[in-house]
Protein backbone atom coordinates (compact mmCIF):
# COMPACT_ATOMS: atom_id res chain seq x y z
CA UNK A 1 0.00 0.00 0.00
CA UNK A 2 1.52 3.79 -1.06
CA UNK A 3 1.90 6.31 1.58
CA UNK A 4 0.04 9.52 0.81
CA UNK A 5 2.54 12.83 1.24
CA UNK A 6 2.03 16.97 1.10
CA UNK A 7 4.68 19.01 -0.84
CA UNK A 8 3.74 22.63 -0.32
CA UNK A 9 4.95 25.44 -2.28
CA UNK A 10 3.69 27.72 0.03
CA UNK A 11 1.81 29.53 -2.46
CA UNK A 12 1.02 33.37 -2.61
CA UNK A 13 -1.78 34.27 -4.56
CA UNK A 14 -2.81 37.43 -6.42
CA UNK A 15 -4.20 39.69 -3.76
CA UNK A 16 -2.32 38.49 -1.20
CA UNK A 17 1.00 38.02 0.85
CA UNK A 18 4.20 35.94 2.03
CA UNK A 19 2.21 35.87 5.55
CA UNK A 20 -1.21 34.80 4.58
CA UNK A 21 0.53 32.38 2.57
CA UNK A 22 2.69 30.73 5.68
CA UNK A 23 -0.17 31.29 7.79
CA UNK A 24 -2.56 28.74 5.35
CA UNK A 25 0.68 25.89 4.88
CA UNK A 26 -0.04 25.79 8.23
CA UNK A 27 -3.28 25.46 9.00
CA UNK A 28 -3.11 22.82 5.69
CA UNK A 29 -0.25 20.73 7.23
CA UNK A 30 -2.46 20.21 10.54
CA UNK A 31 -5.22 19.22 8.24
CA UNK A 32 -3.41 16.70 6.76
CA UNK A 33 -1.94 15.83 9.86
CA UNK A 34 -5.26 14.65 11.09
CA UNK A 35 -5.81 12.67 7.84
CA UNK A 36 -3.29 10.56 8.19
CA UNK A 37 -0.72 12.11 5.48
CA UNK A 38 3.38 11.21 6.48
CA UNK A 39 5.29 14.07 5.40
CA UNK A 40 4.67 17.51 4.95
CA UNK A 41 7.61 19.07 2.67
CA UNK A 42 8.35 22.57 1.54
CA UNK A 43 10.30 23.34 -1.60
CA UNK A 44 12.85 25.71 -1.75
CA UNK A 45 12.80 28.94 -4.52
CA UNK A 46 14.40 32.03 -4.80
CA UNK A 47 13.17 35.15 -6.50
CA UNK A 48 9.51 33.78 -7.24
CA UNK A 49 6.75 36.02 -6.16
CA UNK A 50 4.05 33.26 -5.73
CA UNK A 51 6.31 31.15 -3.47
CA UNK A 52 6.67 32.21 -0.08
CA UNK A 53 8.85 28.92 1.23
CA UNK A 54 12.51 30.33 0.08
CA UNK A 55 13.92 30.48 3.64
CA UNK A 56 12.66 26.75 4.04
CA UNK A 57 14.52 25.64 6.92
CA UNK A 58 12.78 28.82 8.67
CA UNK A 59 9.42 27.83 7.32
CA UNK A 60 9.81 24.58 8.08
CA UNK A 61 10.50 25.09 11.80
CA UNK A 62 7.07 27.76 11.66
CA UNK A 63 5.32 24.50 10.43
CA UNK A 64 6.85 21.92 13.39
CA UNK A 65 5.58 24.48 15.49
CA UNK A 66 1.91 24.19 14.28
CA UNK A 67 2.06 20.66 14.30
CA UNK A 68 2.29 17.85 16.07
CA UNK A 69 3.56 14.21 14.37
CA UNK A 70 3.67 14.61 10.70
CA UNK A 71 7.19 14.57 9.10
CA UNK A 72 8.72 17.57 8.13
CA UNK A 73 11.10 17.81 5.35
CA UNK A 74 12.84 20.20 2.60
CA UNK A 75 11.47 18.71 -0.87
CA UNK A 76 14.12 20.36 -1.26
CA UNK A 77 17.10 22.36 -0.47
CA UNK A 78 18.87 23.14 -3.79
CA UNK A 79 22.13 22.28 -2.07
CA UNK A 80 24.29 24.19 -5.01
CA UNK A 81 22.93 27.24 -3.19
CA UNK A 82 24.82 26.22 0.16
CA UNK A 83 27.73 25.21 2.07
CA UNK A 84 27.07 21.33 3.02
CA UNK A 85 27.73 22.46 6.70
CA UNK A 86 24.83 25.64 6.29
CA UNK A 87 22.61 22.88 5.66
CA UNK A 88 23.82 20.21 8.46
CA UNK A 89 23.58 22.79 10.40
CA UNK A 90 19.93 23.94 9.98
CA UNK A 91 18.47 20.64 9.80
CA UNK A 92 20.26 19.78 12.86
CA UNK A 93 18.72 22.49 14.49
CA UNK A 94 15.08 21.44 13.22
CA UNK A 95 16.42 17.99 14.43
CA UNK A 96 16.49 18.90 18.04
CA UNK A 97 13.08 21.46 17.78
CA UNK A 98 11.72 18.31 16.36
CA UNK A 99 13.38 14.89 17.32
CA UNK A 100 12.20 11.96 14.68
CA UNK A 101 10.56 14.22 12.43
CA UNK A 102 12.73 15.87 10.05
CA UNK A 103 13.75 14.80 6.30
CA UNK A 104 16.23 16.65 4.28
CA UNK A 105 15.59 16.39 0.77
CA UNK A 106 18.38 17.75 -1.45
CA UNK A 107 18.58 19.08 -5.20
CA UNK A 108 21.12 19.73 -7.57
CA UNK A 109 19.15 22.27 -9.80
CA UNK A 110 19.16 26.26 -8.50
CA UNK A 111 15.82 26.54 -8.61
CA UNK A 112 16.37 30.24 -9.45
CA UNK A 113 17.32 32.32 -12.68
CA UNK A 114 21.23 33.09 -13.29
CA UNK A 115 20.71 36.50 -11.72
CA UNK A 116 19.41 35.25 -9.18
CA UNK A 117 22.02 32.65 -8.96
CA UNK A 118 24.27 35.59 -8.78
CA UNK A 119 22.77 37.13 -6.18
CA UNK A 120 23.21 34.45 -3.78
CA UNK A 121 26.93 34.07 -4.85
CA UNK A 122 26.51 30.79 -6.51
CA UNK A 123 27.66 30.19 -10.05
CA UNK A 124 25.98 27.71 -12.52
CA UNK A 125 29.14 25.15 -12.05
CA UNK A 126 27.92 25.03 -8.28
CA UNK A 127 26.49 21.83 -9.13
CA UNK A 128 29.24 20.18 -10.58
CA UNK A 129 30.36 19.32 -6.77
CA UNK A 130 26.80 17.93 -6.01
CA UNK A 131 27.93 14.54 -5.23
CA UNK A 132 31.18 15.30 -3.26
CA UNK A 133 28.47 18.23 -1.33
CA UNK A 134 26.09 15.68 -0.26
CA UNK A 135 28.81 13.30 1.10
CA UNK A 136 29.94 16.31 2.84
CA UNK A 137 26.69 16.81 4.34
CA UNK A 138 26.26 13.09 5.53
CA UNK A 139 29.34 13.40 7.39
CA UNK A 140 28.48 16.27 9.36
CA UNK A 141 25.21 14.80 9.69
CA UNK A 142 26.63 11.90 10.98
CA UNK A 143 28.53 10.50 14.69
CA UNK A 144 31.38 12.76 15.02
CA UNK A 145 34.63 10.86 14.26
CA UNK A 146 37.89 11.58 16.56
CA UNK A 147 39.95 14.29 15.27
CA UNK A 148 37.31 15.91 13.00
CA UNK A 149 38.05 19.86 13.10
CA UNK A 150 34.89 21.22 11.83
CA UNK A 151 31.19 19.63 13.43
CA UNK A 152 27.88 20.79 12.56
CA UNK A 153 26.22 22.24 15.70
CA UNK A 154 23.49 21.22 16.20
CA UNK A 155 23.78 18.32 13.48
CA UNK A 156 26.38 16.22 14.44
CA UNK A 157 24.40 12.46 15.21
CA UNK A 158 21.03 13.53 14.27
CA UNK A 159 21.42 11.30 11.59
CA UNK A 160 18.71 13.48 9.57
CA UNK A 161 17.20 11.25 6.60
CA UNK A 162 18.67 12.89 3.43
CA UNK A 163 16.90 11.94 0.13
CA UNK A 164 18.08 12.47 -3.51
CA UNK A 165 15.40 14.37 -5.68
CA UNK A 166 15.61 14.69 -9.26
CA UNK A 167 14.04 14.93 -12.93
CA UNK A 168 16.45 13.17 -15.08
CA UNK A 169 18.41 10.38 -14.74
CA UNK A 170 21.51 11.40 -12.43
CA UNK A 171 19.63 11.90 -9.08
CA UNK A 172 18.42 8.49 -9.79
CA UNK A 173 21.95 7.05 -9.94
CA UNK A 174 23.41 9.25 -7.68
CA UNK A 175 20.97 8.11 -4.94
CA UNK A 176 21.34 4.18 -5.76
CA UNK A 177 25.06 4.60 -5.27
CA UNK A 178 25.31 5.94 -2.04
CA UNK A 179 21.83 3.88 -1.29
CA UNK A 180 19.82 7.21 -0.32
CA UNK A 181 15.59 7.31 -0.87
CA UNK A 182 14.55 8.75 -3.66
CA UNK A 183 11.69 11.26 -4.92
CA UNK A 184 11.22 12.11 -8.36
CA UNK A 185 9.42 15.62 -9.83
CA UNK A 186 7.17 14.03 -12.07
CA UNK A 187 4.89 16.63 -11.05
CA UNK A 188 6.45 18.98 -13.60
CA UNK A 189 8.57 17.21 -15.11
CA UNK A 190 7.15 14.25 -16.36
CA UNK A 191 9.87 12.70 -19.00
CA UNK A 192 12.23 10.84 -17.52
CA UNK A 193 10.09 9.56 -14.55
CA UNK A 194 10.05 5.78 -15.84
CA UNK A 195 13.88 5.46 -16.60
CA UNK A 196 15.05 7.29 -13.19
CA UNK A 197 13.14 4.77 -11.23
CA UNK A 198 14.27 2.19 -13.52
CA UNK A 199 17.46 3.11 -12.99
CA UNK A 200 17.21 3.89 -9.37
CA UNK A 201 16.03 0.15 -8.44
CA UNK A 202 18.70 -1.45 -11.16
CA UNK A 203 21.58 -0.14 -9.17
CA UNK A 204 20.59 0.38 -6.00
CA UNK A 205 23.66 -0.35 -3.64
CA UNK A 206 22.30 -1.12 0.39
CA UNK A 207 23.63 1.28 2.85
CA UNK A 208 23.71 1.93 6.08
CA UNK A 209 21.00 4.52 5.05
CA UNK A 210 18.73 2.07 3.33
CA UNK A 211 18.74 -1.75 2.82
CA UNK A 212 16.69 -1.60 -0.48
CA UNK A 213 15.09 0.84 -2.75
CA UNK A 214 12.68 3.45 -1.38
CA UNK A 215 10.95 5.49 -4.52
CA UNK A 216 8.73 8.28 -3.99
CA UNK A 217 7.11 10.60 -6.85
CA UNK A 218 4.56 13.83 -6.69
CA UNK A 219 1.50 14.30 -8.67
CA UNK A 220 -0.65 17.33 -8.88
CA UNK A 221 -4.15 16.99 -7.68
CA UNK A 222 -6.86 18.65 -8.11
CA UNK A 223 -9.83 17.29 -6.91
CA UNK A 224 -13.80 18.50 -6.35
CA UNK A 225 -17.20 17.41 -6.04
CA UNK A 226 -17.84 17.51 -10.08
CA UNK A 227 -15.42 17.70 -12.88
CA UNK A 228 -16.28 21.49 -13.81
CA UNK A 229 -15.03 22.58 -10.28
CA UNK A 230 -12.11 20.80 -10.74
CA UNK A 231 -10.99 21.46 -13.63
CA UNK A 232 -11.33 25.36 -12.75
CA UNK A 233 -9.18 24.77 -9.71
CA UNK A 234 -6.45 23.33 -11.72
CA UNK A 235 -6.47 26.62 -14.27
CA UNK A 236 -4.67 28.38 -12.12
CA UNK A 237 -1.49 26.56 -11.66
CA UNK A 238 -1.62 26.10 -15.53
CA UNK A 239 -1.83 29.62 -16.12
CA UNK A 240 1.08 30.42 -13.86
CA UNK A 241 3.28 27.74 -15.57
CA UNK A 242 2.72 29.58 -18.55
CA UNK A 243 3.49 32.82 -17.53
CA UNK A 244 6.62 31.16 -15.66
CA UNK A 245 7.95 29.59 -19.04
CA UNK A 246 6.87 33.22 -20.96
CA UNK A 247 9.08 34.60 -18.22
CA UNK A 248 6.85 36.16 -16.39
CA UNK A 249 6.22 34.69 -13.00
CA UNK A 250 4.08 35.94 -10.70
CA UNK A 251 1.84 35.19 -7.93
CA UNK A 252 -0.93 32.53 -8.23
CA UNK A 253 -3.73 33.86 -10.50
CA UNK A 254 -7.45 33.23 -9.78
CA UNK A 255 -9.37 29.86 -11.97
CA UNK A 256 -10.99 30.91 -14.86
CA UNK A 257 -13.36 28.88 -16.21
CA UNK A 258 -12.76 27.39 -20.24
CA UNK A 259 -9.28 28.22 -20.21
CA UNK A 260 -8.70 26.44 -23.45
CA UNK A 261 -10.83 29.47 -24.69
CA UNK A 262 -8.33 31.75 -22.69
CA UNK A 263 -4.60 30.93 -24.04
CA UNK A 264 -3.68 29.65 -27.34
CA UNK A 265 -3.98 25.81 -27.82
CA UNK A 266 -0.04 25.65 -28.38
CA UNK A 267 1.14 27.08 -25.01
CA UNK A 268 -1.72 25.30 -23.39
CA UNK A 269 -0.14 21.89 -24.73
CA UNK A 270 2.97 23.03 -23.66
CA UNK A 271 1.60 23.29 -20.06
CA UNK A 272 -0.09 20.37 -19.77
CA UNK A 273 2.76 18.39 -21.23
CA UNK A 274 4.65 19.47 -17.90
CA UNK A 275 2.19 18.86 -15.64
CA UNK A 276 0.72 15.24 -17.23
CA UNK A 277 1.01 13.82 -13.65
CA UNK A 278 -2.36 15.43 -12.69
CA UNK A 279 -5.07 14.13 -11.35
CA UNK A 280 -8.15 16.22 -11.77
CA UNK A 281 -11.43 15.40 -11.56
CA UNK A 282 -14.06 13.79 -9.23
CA UNK A 283 -13.31 11.45 -6.61
CA UNK A 284 -13.71 8.51 -7.96
CA UNK A 285 -11.76 9.62 -10.67
CA UNK A 286 -8.88 11.35 -8.90
CA UNK A 287 -8.80 7.80 -6.69
CA UNK A 288 -8.56 6.09 -9.84
CA UNK A 289 -6.13 7.67 -11.14
CA UNK A 290 -3.83 7.75 -7.95
CA UNK A 291 -4.34 3.96 -8.05
CA UNK A 292 -3.05 3.82 -11.83
CA UNK A 293 -0.14 5.73 -11.59
CA UNK A 294 1.37 3.43 -8.06
CA UNK A 295 0.46 0.32 -9.87
CA UNK A 296 2.22 2.08 -13.13
CA UNK A 297 5.44 3.81 -11.08
CA UNK A 298 5.55 0.85 -8.06
CA UNK A 299 6.35 3.71 -6.07
CA UNK A 300 6.64 2.99 -2.64
CA UNK A 301 4.95 6.65 -1.55
CA UNK A 302 3.33 8.93 -3.41
CA UNK A 303 3.96 12.53 -2.96
CA UNK A 304 0.59 15.40 -3.74
CA UNK A 305 0.64 18.71 -4.52
CA UNK A 306 -1.87 21.28 -4.99
CA UNK A 307 -1.18 24.92 -6.05
CA UNK A 308 -4.74 26.11 -5.84
CA UNK A 309 -6.06 30.08 -5.41
CA UNK A 310 -8.64 28.84 -2.79
CA UNK A 311 -7.44 28.14 0.60
CA UNK A 312 -10.72 25.47 1.40
CA UNK A 313 -10.62 24.37 -2.12
CA UNK A 314 -7.26 23.21 -1.64
CA UNK A 315 -7.89 21.34 1.62
CA UNK A 316 -10.66 19.97 0.14
CA UNK A 317 -8.97 18.37 -2.37
CA UNK A 318 -6.09 16.38 0.12
CA UNK A 319 -8.99 15.42 2.46
CA UNK A 320 -10.64 13.84 -0.76
CA UNK A 321 -7.46 12.19 -1.88
CA UNK A 322 -6.41 11.32 1.60
CA UNK A 323 -9.64 8.53 1.13
CA UNK A 324 -8.04 6.28 -1.98
CA UNK A 325 -7.83 2.73 -1.45
CA UNK A 326 -4.86 1.14 -2.92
Amino acid sequence: MAVLSVLDLAPITEGSDAAESLRNSADLAQHVERWGYRRFWMAEHHNMAGIASAATSVALAYIGSQTESIRIGAGGIMLPNHAPLIAAEQFGTLAALFPDRVDLGLGRAPGTDGATLRALRRTYNSADNFADDVQELLMYLAEPEPGHAIQAVPGAGSKVPVWLLGSSLYGAQLAAKLGLPYAFASHFAPDYLHMALEAYRNNFQPSQYLQKPYAMAAINVFAADDVAAAKRLKSSMQLQFIALRQGNPGKLPAPVDAIEEQVDAMTLAGANHALKYTATGTPEQVHNYMRDFVAATGVDELMLTCHAFDHAARLRSFEIAKDCQF
